[in-house]
């Protein structure tokens, strides 16, 4: 060989000293040995069994634990409906509540009493503990009368009614019909009588 060719060398690779150990530990491939693979599979067999038995065995349990889950969920549905429900029906009565209030007191003040509450937010008169403000009411009431005069109550404190004008209908311009169902009968025939001319 000459000397400026350089041989190869082989540099083996540092192995690990844990690697070692699990090349000699590890069993032989046991599906390689027919009789070993049975035995592992028999082994399998038995496992399985084992836990179909315990599944078949857990599965009422499951079932009667989603059935619990179940009935819970509706309870709880049903009284958050109950809750709505109620809250619904107590802002309601609040409501009722305050459109009397607003009623009474425009009753001193207002030619037609319904108007005020029209103008108002009545929901703005509801105190947190749920007692109607009276005094705000009157204040906004005040308020409202001072913009929209109009909606006050006159100062006679008459209630305002039309007056009769007796030139409208058939009794101002003198064409009265007779009552006399005779007459009636006569005018008729009149009215024929004439047309057949």
């Amino acid at each position: 060989m000459p000397e400026n060719e350089e041989t190869p060398e082989v540099v083996e690779e540092p192995q690990e000293p844990g690697a070692a150990l699990e090349a000699e530990q590890k069993p032989a491939d046991p599906w390689a040995d027919p009789d070993a693979a049975r035995k592992e599979i028999e082994k399998l067999r038995r496992e399985a069994a084992k836990y179909r038995t315990k599944a078949g065995e857990l599965e009422p349990l499951a079932r009667k634990a989603q059935e619990l889950e179940d009935a819970q969920k509706s309870e709880a549905q049903r009284l958050s409906e109950q809750l709505t429900a109620a809250q619904d029906r107590v802002k309601a009565v609040q409501q009722r509540a305050v459109r009397s209030e607003v009623k009474a007191l425009a009753s001193a003040e207002f030619a037609d009493p319904e108007d005020a509450h029209a103008f108002l937010a009545l929901d703005s008169y509801v105190a947190e503990d749920g007692d109607v403000d009276t005094d705000a009411i009157q204040r906004d009431l005040k308020d409202l009368l001072e913009r929209k005069p109009h909606l006050a109550r006159l100062a006679d404190h008459s209630p305002r009614t039309p007056r009769s004008d007796r030139t409208q209908g058939s009794s101002g311009n003198g064409n009265r019909t007779p009552n006399d169902p005779a007459e009636l009968f006569a005018a008729f025939m009149k009215q024929g009588s004439t047309r057949g001319r």
